[in-house]
């Protein structure tokens, strides 16, 4: 120990601080949850902190649209600015305590996101926290979110970014902890690696995560050819390296690589993962003992974590310029309006037949859909708490003035959804009268819509307090006709270090129904109704740190399909708010119904209570604007709407954005980051990570929309690109074209540049993945009515390199084309170029 402190210098506090740690003190400092360390000067601190669309899971901040819904943006420079704000709100909470404060979850500065996995295919549930299905695409977005959160001075950043999964992970989320994927050396190089290779090498990310997955028989977090020689050395990594949750425990519990918790831990340090997410490296002590791994190594890894910690600022008598950042900055105007701004350039028109959209002013609106008014839909997974969210149907009411509301139906078969407006009354108004005390004194009255509030570490107004108060809401259940109702009190509970759960009253029509704690978060009570209302109380006694409070319901299905056809007779079009939910599809989740299973889903179809209800609704001749709410691509018949939208899952300011869009305000101009299949069938087994028919790269049947396809009320010309006719080997290739605005109207274009290379050598009797074409350049571009700009591209060797069955990848003699335009070839308006490269082969390095 003392030796390594003589290398890295007596002056260096972390390296003597390391130097005279114990064993048991190297291990609690290795681990995410580290205690205070009051001889090394060390406060307690956890590094576990989430910051994927917005900073997450401690209290209000800016919620901006799910990842998936950032990358439809097609916009670097946006990615920069959220990121911006993101670590900008991390340092003004942490600003607002001193700086040897105790930090408990998700109060650091070492923020684990970005997800830059490949979203290879649409069944995965988290593949809503991706930038997508394209390498490209995903490392460029990743790097401009990296350089906004760690800021401008990597000496001093203002929080640390921590790209993830690596590698080779994209579900199933069962068997998440067991799995071993086989990947051919030409996947794992073309697909799965170019997006890490890009936000450490180009990003400058200062920390890492490895996956639970392992590759090849080896456990990602113990992977030394992939960690130390890669990562560390092919790419020159000075970070630290940690693992996802409990992935070390993995190594022995699920993948049966090592016996014991010890073995795993050795087997983990020495593969080059340095930060234990969970408790396993508190076994390293007894690894030392047994000799499975050196006290260099451990320090080795001590001292990349310590480091970081000094890096922020925060240990070690170290100092940050972004101390000064004040709480205040959380959540400010600016703030709010850039999740505006996101959430306007998220949305992908996917069609729009007879120019149905966008809508007149007069246009009377009937809004349909169980996602018209549900937070979760706004806020995605991984979230903080949205201080004014606007749904769907708050957004289109400002906008749009009255409009009517029916739910229509379920999402899908057995899954509850947020009881509506329509089935509650207080005051002769939609929704109950609410009111909430403090030590018996009632501090705040007002009328809400639903019972649907996030109250993770967040009061649910001004004035209250975070936890120790009595919600009570009253009126009346208003049931659309008579039939079963399955009524749901759900809370998403808090999980780590509670004491205590809430407890909940309800009583209907004189009768109390539930009285006592939430078992597990939920309780389902069933009410037989004949359709006349009842008076209905609910009372929430919230002392504890749960998260949420939602009334869910599972109704008949006939009254809400009733509502929606008469809502929609009653208007001139009917707005659809249709999709899925975090409820349905996500991280782990406990939900099997049909559709879905363990987060993930079973088939990429529109749920068939959605289908019912949009049979429905077309049978009434009313034009239908369809309005998908998801974090993945959706299979729906054309033929079912008029004009179909991907709103994905867009944040605090959504319903806003979508009323902008829809009125014309905002010309549509976000681009798919997926391709959206035809069908279940398309796709080969989720469990095979082969990219063969897999991605725009490689799917050779034809899909509903492609990837980066998106239209707008805007028209764009393109000239014929200029480019040299040919190239040697190994040189960049400049490119520009003229890009013009040329209806009655200007808007945003996103300009595409897609290579066809010459085809890798392919194996007779393989099915090796061909390549069809791939992303290598775009541009977000804003046009008034009649302008023109140029664009230029630089296709750097990367861009025009091919990856062979061995994972070599070089750039080839021979013919190339370049398309540039609105989308892929063939979907919008654009031009092909070809050239030649020439002279001889050249390698890449990996």
């Amino acid at each position: 120990m003392m030796m390594l402190a003589l290398l890295l210098g007596s002056a260096d506090p972390v390296a003597a601080a390391v130097a005279t740690m114990t064993p048991e003190q190297k291990a609690a400092q290795l681990q995410s949850t580290a205690p205070a360390d009051a001889a090394a000067g060390l406060p307690a601190y956890d590094w576990w902190n989430e910051g994927l669309h917005g900073l997450a899971r401690n209290g209000q901040a800016t919620v901006f649209p799910q990842a998936i819904g950032l990358a439809a943006t097609w916009d670097v420079a946006l990615m920069q600015r959220v990121g911006t704000v993101v670590s900008t709100e991390a340092r003004a909470k942490f600003n607002a305590r001193p700086v040897n404060a105790d930090r408990r979850i998700y109060e650091g500065l070492t923020i684990w996101s970005p997800n830059i996995n490949i979203f290879r295919d649409p069944r995965w549930g988290r593949g809503q926290e991706t930038y997508g299905e394209d390498p490209y695409l995903t490392g460029a977005l990743g790097v401009g979110f990296i350089q906004g959160l760690q800021g401008p001075d990597l000496a001093h950043p203002r929080v640390i970014a921590t790209p993830k999964h690596l590698a080779v992970h994209s579900g199933p989320e069962a068997g998440r902890d067991s799995f071993d994927v086989d990947p051919s050396p030409r996947d794992v190089e073309a697909t799965y690696l170019p997006a890490f290779r890009r936000t450490l090498t180009e990003g400058k990310a200062l920390s890492l995560m490895c996956a639970y997955n392992s590759i090849h028989g080896t456990p990602a977090c113990a992977d030394a050819p992939l960690l130390n020689e890669r990562v560390r050395g092919a790419w020159g990594f000075k970070g630290f390296v940690v693992s996802d949750c409990d992935a070390v425990a993995n190594i022995h519990l699920f993948h049966h690589y090592r016996l014991d918790s010890a073995a795993a831990a050795a087997a983990a340090i020495r593969g080059g993962n340095d930060l234990n997410c969970g408790t396993t490296y508190a076994a390293l002590p007894e690894a030392l003992k047994r000799g499975l791994v050196t006290p260099a190594e451990v320090d080795t890894a001590l001292v990349r974590v310590l480091r970081a910690r000094q890096q922020l600022g925060i240990a070690f008598g170290a100092t940050s310029p972004w101390s000064r950042i004040k709480p205040s900055a959380v959540a400010t105007p600016a703030n709010r309006a850039l999740a505006l701004e996101a959430a306007r350039k998220s949305i992908v028109l996917l069609q729009n037949r007879g120019d149905r959209l966008p809508l007149k002013a007069a246009t009377r609106i009937a809004v349909i859909g169980a996602n018209a008014d549900d937070l979760g839909v706004l806020e995605g997974n991984y979230h903080g708490t949205a201080i004014a969210p606007v749904t769907p149907l708050a957004g289109l009411r400002a906008r749009f003035g009255a409009v009517r509301y029916a739910q229509g139906s379920v999402l899908a078969d057995g899954a509850a959804v947020v009881l509506p407006e329509t089935a509650l009354r207080a005051n002769g108004q939609p929704g109950l009268a609410a009111s909430y005390s403090v030590g018996g004194r009632t501090v705040l009255t007002r009328q809400e819509r639903r019972i649907d509030v996030n109250i993770n570490r967040s009061a649910p107004a001004p004035g209250l307090p975070a936890t120790g108060y009595v919600a009570r809401w009253t009126g009346e259940f208003v049931p659309p006709g008579p039939g079963q109702y399955r009524l749901v009190l759900d809370q998403a509970q808090c999980w780590k270090d509670c004491k205590t759960h809430d407890t909940a009253r309800v009583t209907l029509g004189g009768r109390t129904l539930h009285d006592g704690p939430l078992p597990k978060g939920r309780v389902e009570l069933t009410v037989d109704s004949d359709g006349t209302a009842q008076p209905f109380t609910i009372e929430l006694n919230h002392q504890s740190e749960d998260e949420s409070f939602r009334l869910l319901w599972l109704p008949p299905a006939e009254p809400l399909i009733a509502e929606a056809v008469a809502a929609a007779k009653d208007a001139d079009v009917a707005v659809v708010v249709a999709g899925l939910s975090p409820d349905l599809e996500g991280e782990a989740l406990s939900v099997s119904v049909p559709g879905f299973v363990g987060g993930d889903r079973t088939d990429i179809a529109l749920p068939l209570p959605q289908q019912r209800l949009l049979a429905a609704l077309k049978a009434t001749g009313k034009p239908i604007v369809l309005v998908l709410a998801s974090g993945s691509a959706v299979a729906v018949d054309p033929a079912s709407a008029d004009s179909i939208l991907s709103l994905w899952y867009p944040g605090e300011s959504g319903g806003a954005a979508l009323a902008d869009v829809l009125s014309g305000a905002v010309s549509p101009s976000g681009r798919l980051p997926v391709t959206i299949y035809r069908q279940t069938s398309d796709l080969p087994a989720f469990v095979d990570y082969g990219m063969k028919e897999r991605t725009y790269r490689y799917f050779t049947g034809t899909p509903l929309w492609g990837f980066g396809h998106g239209l707008g009320y805007a028209t764009f010309r393109y000239g014929q690109p200029s480019a040299p006719a040919s190239i040697a080997a190994g040189q960049d290739l400049t490119v520009e074209t003229e890009v013009s605005a040329t209806g009655p109207r200007g808007g945003d274009e996103v300009v595409q540049a897609y290579l066809v290379p010459p085809a890798a050598t392919a194996a007779p009797g393989l099915t090796d993945p061909v390549l069809q074409r791939q992303l290598v350049g775009f541009r977000r571009v804003s046009l008034g009515q009649g302008a023109r700009t140029r664009v230029r591209f630089t296709v750097d060797p990367r861009g025009m390199s091919i990856v062979e069955r061995d994972g070599r990848r070089h750039v080839a003699p021979g013919a190339y084309r370049l398309w540039v335009g609105g989308g892929q070839p063939g979907d919008g308006p654009g031009q092909w170029l070809d050239f030649a490269v020439t002279g001889t082969d050249q390698d890449l390095p990996k």
